[in-house]
């Protein structure tokens, strides 16, 4: 069995201040903000877990197309979201495999996710 426990050190269980922490994804879309729960992702070296939380901002547009060589769950905990042309609401759920191509998104009154990525 591989260990992983250097993937991601523990975090007690607590509240999550949802008002502050927030910053710009790197290389995303204006209005699209994160906040790092835990983990990290090494892009460079394929390793890694990371835990965040996602939001669009009210009016955001994200036009690009995604494709990562990472495994992505998304949870919609709140909000609207347009993905590819079609219309959602939370509570809504996705899985990526690496190499699934998703995106363009927009979001009219904002939305919040619940991430995980990681490399298998």
């Amino acid at each position: 069995m591989r260990d992983i426990s250097d993937l991601k050190t523990a975090v007690a269980f607590g509240g999550v201040d949802a008002d502050t922490g927030w910053e710009q994804v790197p290389g995303g879309a204006p209005g699209v903000q994160q906040k790092m729960l835990s983990g990290a992702l090494d892009e460079a070296a394929g390793r890694g877990v990371r835990t965040r939380l996602i939001r669009f901002l009210p009016g955001t547009v994200a036009p690009d197309v995604f494709v990562h060589d990472y495994w992505e769950e998304v949870y919609l905990i709140d909000g609207d979201l347009t993905a590819a042309g079609q219309d959602h609401g939370a509570p809504s759920y996705a899985c990526r495999p690496p190499g699934t191509p998703h995106g363009p998104f927009a979001s009219l009154g904002g939305c919040l996710f619940f991430e995980i990525q990681y490399y298998v």
